[in-house]
């Protein structure tokens, strides 16, 4: 499986460009890691590729069809090879784990057997496999809405693996956990690609996490792609490029000793949302030290 994106663009209404020109290819079994400051362009670019958010112009290729040219029912039958992750889970609360993992194969069935979440054998056995693998083999029953932040970031990954897809999209999937429950997510991701043999790309704001975990990392500054490659390359110079529009390392450690700034994925950025935080050379492009302590659940 490929995933071919060509000079992906997007303008809003408003004249801000998200994305100029993106050129990105994903394939095999290899983790993606895309990492840039607030409004770089990161989830609108995950966004454009399952056209959650449609692109201005560009081809995104998934396995040589263009996704840009499908029309509804293309598009939907597309969507059903992208598996989708989210950063708030985009769960249906009152809802069991087991009754939110198997929407994942709504694409499947039809209307009336997705109505009465009627699903045959086979799927809902695959979903307690899924389920075993994920760490909540004993949970099937509860209500999505009494776990915890990493539990329900989990269901989510059961529901996207249980797909079946061709790819993972994954939005920002450890911004609301703690260190040790991100880990744990990351590890998870990867370990699932390697076994179902699909790539996994994710968009995340946490560097250290992302040298930890991906095979590969692109970085994206102002809606460009300004690096692209292996984990053990990415140094000062292209965290430079990265994260200050290219200043000099001497500028971004002056800067960055004074800052405390917090900072999310948005349409659009400003100066502070630059002033990520270094030490030992790894960037927690949210202003937090890799160290940092945040709320969420395991």
């Amino acid at each position: 499986m490929t995933l071919d994106v060509t000079d992906l663009r997007k303008t809003y209404e408003s004249g801000d460009e998200a994305l100029r020109g993106v050129d990105l290819s994903v394939g095999g079994s290899e983790t993606t890691a895309m990492i840039g400051p607030s409004g770089a362009g990161k989830s609108t670019f995950i966004r454009c590729v399952n056209r959650l958010t449609e692109p201005t112009t560009g081809t995104v290729e998934l396995d040589g069809t263009d996704l840009t040219a499908l029309d509804d029912d293309g598009l939907r039958e597309a969507r059903r090879d992208i598996g989708m992750i989210f950063q708030e889970y985009n769960l249906v609360e009152r809802l069991t784990v087991m009754e939110n993992v198997l929407t994942g194969r709504l694409g499947y069935v039809s209307a009336w057997r997705a109505f009465r979440r009627d699903f045959p054998p086979e799927d809902v056995e695959r979903a307690y496999e899924i389920l075993e693998r994920v760490g909540l083999g004993d949970m099937e029953n509860k209500r999505v809405d009494e776990l915890s932040g990493g539990q329900r970031q989990r269901v989510g990954i059961a529901r996207a693996v249980v797909q079946q897809p061709k790819i993972l999209l994954v939005d920002e999937p450890t911004s609301s956990l703690d260190p040790e429950t991100s880990n744990t997510v990351m590890r998870l991701l990867t370990e699932i690609a390697a076994e179902r043999g699909v790539p996994v790309l994710i968009n995340i704001h946490e560097v250290d996490l992302a040298i930890e975990h991906a095979d590969r990392i692109v970085g994206l500054h102002d809606g460009e792609v300004v690096f692209e490659g292996a984990t053990n390359e990415l140094g000062d110079d292209a965290l430079d490029r990265v994260y200050r529009g290219g200043d000099p390392p001497e500028s971004r450690d002056s800067t960055a000793a004074g800052s405390d700034a917090t900072v999310t994925d948005g349409a659009t950025s400003d100066d502070a949302a630059n002033d990520a935080v270094v030490r030992d050379g790894v960037v927690s492009a949210d202003g937090r030290a890799p160290d940092r302590t945040t709320s969420g659940g395991s």
